[in-house]
């Protein structure tokens, strides 16, 4: 048997007996918790090195670690690697033969590996979840948590046996979650999913890459987003044949993937295609290919990428904008994982919208998904979209949708935005204070009586019948930014949505209103880091179906401590309902609540996603947590 806490393990040795000479951010902390007998929810960006936060502890705890997990070539990766350190491993996977299962199960049975990783499949084998009670397991790892969550971008349904799995190994079991893509909401279904208390620590380390220099080019046609891919590989590569590094080109779909791959290898890169409908045995010979450096590109679907560890991809590029910003960074973290500059480009284009409602509404082995999935994957595409939006830094914007507040940089100085912020020069900056706090004013002005065209026609200074009825007409804001077009003031009020300074109700009638955030910039002396729209801007992104709701703003500091008491009230009543956590609240609403902080059922119901039934069935709960928290 094993003991639960191990006393001052020799860290440097263990790092050192696995290849590695220094740990990355998050991992010592992490690998000491499990050590010590917790339970941990870990997220880390891709290429983070998670793997090593199992890993490690297996080496040093007694019985055997099982490791869950989706990706088989990363299953066969690690095991390779694992068996060439001296570290017994196996791998229990649809791929093996019924002998070889039996074989491996039966030296599981016999204690003869420290660490296993299992498809997830497997979990509803009996014979297997029979074994896995008696294995003395410490640790129980599950790799791709996200994908437990139905507010996740990954659901697989599989992943709900592993809470069961859980259960069955008894409280002498550790369980450390590992997921590079979990917003706080996610994280929540996952601790809940897993039966892991409310109190279970999360470790959210790793998300800035300040290495990565990300971009949004906007495309008009297919000759545009040709040139836009051949200057980001020229760029990131040098051309074909330099051997400076490798590139993945995302594409939406499988016709296009084949047809970029066609076009660059006309141009003479050694390139191939990878999506599910090419033959296993290609997909296999692709992946090889891509790992052993025979390839310089790989255009894939997002099929491609789960669990390839190349260090040296120098860029990585889409084609059409992916269904999250969870996928889009887990994608695009899979460039520059050596540390050095390294490329992320995304084209951009007007048939984005329409193509991906396709994408979510398209049936499944003849079977349409359901709507509130539909509209589920909807939104979290729409947070995306405003991100390509975006005037600040597209790092820092990343940090905070992750709630990875601590690693903001304030600008990474390498993304479109900040280098375009930076090659303006001071006396620019100074206007652009001026231009958004004048924006920020006329939303003050507005504020939460109107929605943004009154707030625009207000900067325009145009005529409009509410403006002249509330006396807005005689203020010093009307016409603050008279000349420039509505259009363009629209996107400038946009923009400040996706900053966090303004937020827009999600009432029949939607309505402005600055954020904490806001306020602090419109009232402070600091100049303000602001791209501005460009001039040719249109108007509102819209895909004829849908109004675009605001994005999700941070917690800001004076608000945190209440809003993780709303958090850990939110697991429990999902707990006690046997529902995910989102079904009681989204953040937004926790957030909403942290800083208006209502004190009656009826002020409840002015907040985002709280109608008169939730504040008739959750009202009460929240209030208390409310009034404990500031009274």
């Amino acid at each position: 048997m094993f003991t639960n806490a191990i006393e001052h393990p020799d860290l440097s040795a263990a790092l050192g007996a696995l290849g590695y000479a220094a740990f990355r951010p998050g991992q010592r902390e992490a690998i000491e918790r499990v050590l010590r007998g917790e339970s941990l929810l870990l997220v880390a960006p891709t290429g983070g090195g998670k793997s090593l936060t199992y890993q490690l502890p297996a080496t040093l705890l007694g019985g055997t670690t099982l490791v869950i997990s989706p990706l088989i070539s990363l299953m066969q990766d690690q095991v390779a690697a694992l068996s060439a350190r001296g570290v017994a491993a196996t791998y229990l996977a649809s791929t093996l033969s019924g002998d070889e299962t039996r074989r491996r199960m039966s030296g599981l049975g016999r204690g003869n590996y420290r660490i296993a990783y299992v498809a997830p499949e497997r979990l509803g084998f009996p014979g297997f979840r029979g074994l896995a009670r008696d294995l003395g397991c410490p640790l129980l790892a599950v790799d791709e948590a996200h994908c437990i969550s139905e507010w996740g971008h990954d659901f697989r349904p599989e992943y709900l046996a592993i809470g069961e799995l859980a259960a069955d190994l008894g409280r002498q079991v550790r369980v450390l979650a590992c997921t590079a893509t979990a917003t706080p909401v996610v994280r929540d279904e996952i601790l809940a999913r897993l039966g892991l208390p409310a109190e279970t620590p999360q470790l959210v380390r790793g998300f800035a890459r300040p290495n990565l220099g990300l971009r949004v080019v906007e495309v008009r046609g297919a000759n545009d987003q040709a040139r836009a891919v051949d200057r980001a590989l020229g760029e990131a590569l040098g051309g074909p044949g330099a051997a400076a590094g490798t590139a993945i080109v995302y594409a939406p779909t499988r016709r296009s993937c084949d047809d970029e791959a066609d076009r660059l290898s006309d141009d003479g890169w050694r390139v191939a295609s990878y999506h599910a409908g090419l033959d296993g045995s290609v997909r296999d010979r692709v992946q090889g290919q891509f790992r052993d450096g025979a390839l310089e590109v790989v255009v894939a679907t997002n099929a491609f990428g789960m669990g390839i560890d190349r260090a040296d991809v120098r860029a990585v590029i889409h084609l059409a904008a992916p269904g999250s910003i969870e996928a889009y960074y887990q994608e695009v973290g899979r460039a520059g994982r050596d540390g050095d500059p390294a490329i992320g480009v995304l084209c951009t284009s007007a048939a984005d919208l329409p193509l991906r409602r396709r994408l979510i509404e398209m049936p499944s082995d003849g079977v349409a998904p359901d709507p509130a999935r539909v509209e589920h994957r909807w939104n979290l595409f729409l947070e995306l979209m405003r991100w390509t939006e975006a005037g600040t830094c597209r790092h820092d914007a990343i940090l905070r949708y992750f709630g990875d507040e601590a690693e903001t940089l304030a600008g990474c100085g390498r993304c479109d935005n900040c280098t375009t912020v930076i090659a303006s020069g001071g006396d620019d900056e100074a206007e652009v204070s001026v231009i958004v706090r004048k924006a920020l004013a006329a939303v003050a002005r507005t504020h939460g009586r109107f929605g943004l065209q009154a707030a625009v026609k207000l900067l325009a200074g145009a005529s409009d019948p509410r403006l002249e009825r509330s006396g807005l007409t005689a203020t010093k804001t009307f016409g603050a930014l008279r000349g420039k077009p509505e259009p363009w003031l629209l996107a400038l009020v946009r923009r400040c949505i996706t900053a966090g300074w303004v937020d827009v109700t999600a009432t029949d009638r939607p309505l402005v209103r600055l954020t904490a955030a806001g306020k602090a910039v419109l009232f402070g002396s600091d100049q303000v880091r602001f791209l501005l729209p460009p001039d040719r801007e249109a108007g509102p992104v819209s895909s004829g179906r849908r109004r675009v709701e605001p994005a999700e703003v941070a917690v800001s500091p004076e608000c945190s401590a209440l809003f993780e008491s709303l958090r850990a009230r939110r697991l429990e009543l999902a707990r006690a309902g046997g529902v995910p956590p989102y079904v009681v609240a989204s953040d937004r609403t926790l957030r909403e609540l942290a800083e208006r902080t209502p004190r009656s059922l009826a002020a409840l119901q002015s907040v985002f996603g709280i109608g008169p039934a939730k504040a008739a069935k959750y009202g009460a709960e929240w209030l208390a947590v409310i009034a404990r928290q500031t009274d």
